[in-house]
């Protein structure tokens, strides 16, 4: 499997994409999809990658600098098909060392409340997130759930 940092120019990460806004749209109420578009994905604060596996597109995940001490993961996605072949976890695996490396404090997520999100809640429960309030521009949503991971005392032995 490679990870690489990502343009989002390309259709296979379009469709992909594609299919994570159809997924959380069709899991949350619109005023709780907080997944991002292309262009907003684009964002100099930004950064993307995907995960590849014998040429297929397998998998995403962003990084959103809040500030100089707080990350935010965004754009978390396996393809369907690789659901259950660890590509999370590798995803994650990179955003955290990435976001070490920049020097955050700081690491945080939203996703979904409904059982749908079960996995996902439970890989970031996995690696050390746990729950917490709404952070930056976020407010109070029954559908969403708010974690962070403080880096400092992160686990190293769990990358």
């Amino acid at each position: 499997m490679i990870i690489a940092e990502d343009d989002l120019r390309g259709p296979e990460i379009a469709a992909l994409l594609c299919a994570h806004l159809e997924l959380m749209r069709a899991t949350s109420p619109p005023e709780s999809v907080h997944a991002l578009d292309l262009d907003s994905l684009r964002a100099p604060e930004i950064t993307f990658w995907t995960l590849y596996d014998d040429g297929q597109l397998l998998g995403c995940g962003a990084l959103r600098e809040i500030d100089g001490r707080h990350g935010e993961i965004k754009s978390m996605h396996t393809a369907a098909a690789a659901r259950g072949r660890g590509v999370a976890r590798r995803l994650l695996q990179h955003i955290i060392a990435e976001a070490k490396s920049r020097g955050y404090r700081h690491l945080s997520l939203e996703t979904g409340s409904p059982e749908s999100f079960a996995p996902a809640r439970a890989l970031y429960q996995a690696f050390g997130f746990q729950a917490c309030g709404p952070f930056a521009d976020y407010v109070f949503d029954p559908f969403s759930v708010y974690m962070t991971l403080e880096l400092e005392s992160c686990d190293r032995d769990s990358l």
